[in-house]
């Protein structure tokens, strides 16, 4: 059985053995692919691991032998699951890997935006608080208790539960938003659509996938809808927001701030409206990159392997 990852580094930058997939066969693994190496590198595997290294139609023609797609992430809009199902190929993706780190990292934003204690740190260092007249002082138009605020939560899938459920912790109020509005969390929250929530919430969360009726969720006329106090935070996709619409609302101030882990395109080129833009805390895709993930990551991915080969393949997206 032959075993090919096309781009293992994020996973395994050194410190979360390939162990577990290695018991299954013999595995090699690239730590990134240029598409241009794609279907070389790829030949002859029996089993195939991408993270973002993109399978398009005509790269899983050009591959007869391939048996198993095994995508490393929770996302698969890297692969073209409608050629792979016409092929015969299941492609598998890794549930619920990072809930809790995801769901920690919203919330360290959140803290960050009404806190901002890294940025008070910063003064005191700088000589801020020696020249204050006064016993103490603070920086921050937002310095605000969580308590009584109003969480928007756009996408209430595992993460975005999780993340509601850390916010009710904090007695912040939770609104969700959801196609199928089938969840029943423990703890209080109250439905209501995007308008709704983007008119009402204190901080907006998106955590739904980026499909073709998602793409562009947040766009000026929603971001008009916000309080000018408000914060919106992505840690889903980067396509999910019109870059330029939300440069444009933090530019003229009509939104106290945003965080973005994800972009339209990563890494961003220097064209990127969102590089520069004041009252935006942007992060390198790391949400999800804990140690506790990654390795929770290679085991569900073991287990992918396993149970394929075992004739009862697990978490297939193109049944």
């Amino acid at each position: 059985m032959k075993i090919v990852v096309l781009d293992g580094h994020t996973l395994n930058p050194g410190d979360n053995p390939w162990t577990p997939v290695e018991a299954f066969g013999s595995l090699t693994v690239h730590e990134r692919t240029p598409a241009d190496l794609i279907v070389e590198r790829a030949a002859g595997a029996d089993i195939l691991l991408t993270n973002k290294t993109p399978l398009d139609a005509a790269t899983l023609a050009a591959l007869p032998g391939l048996r198993m797609i095994s995508v490393l992430a929770t996302g698969y809009n890297v692969v073209d699951t409608a050629a792979a199902r016409a092929l015969g190929i299941p492609v598998c993706n890794v549930p619920g890997y990072g809930t809790d780190s995801v769901a920690e990292f919203v919330m360290a934003l959140i803290l960050d935006f009404y806190k901002r204690t890294a940025h008070h740190n910063q003064l005191v260092r700088q000589g801020a608080w020696e020249r204050c007249p006064d016993f103490c002082f603070w920086d921050n138009p937002q310095f605000r208790e969580l308590a009584g605020k109003t969480l928007g939560i756009i996408g209430f899938g595992e993460i975005g539960r999780r993340v509601g459920e850390i916010a009710s912790a904090f007695r912040m109020k939770v609104l969700a938003s959801s196609r199928s509005r089938q969840a029943n969390p423990a703890y209080p929250f109250e439905w209501a659509d995007a308008d709704e929530i983007f008119s009402r919430a204190d901080v907006v969360s998106l955590h739904c996938p980026l499909t073709p009726e998602t793409q562009g969720l947040v766009h000026k006329d929603r971001l008009a809808l916000m309080k000018p106090g408000a914060f919106l935070i992505n840690t889903a996709r980067g396509p999910l927001v019109v870059e330029q619409d939300l440069r444009a609302a933090l530019d003229a101030g009509t939104l106290a701030g945003a965080a973005c882990d994800v972009l339209s395109v990563e890494p961003p080129p220097s064209t990127n409206p969102l590089l520069g833009a004041p009252n935006l805390i942007l992060t390198p895709h790391i949400a999800w990159a804990t140690l506790e993930a990654r390795q929770r990551l290679m085991n569900i991915t073991a287990g992918n392997l396993a149970a394929f080969l075992a004739g009862s393949p697990v978490n297939v997206v193109n049944p």
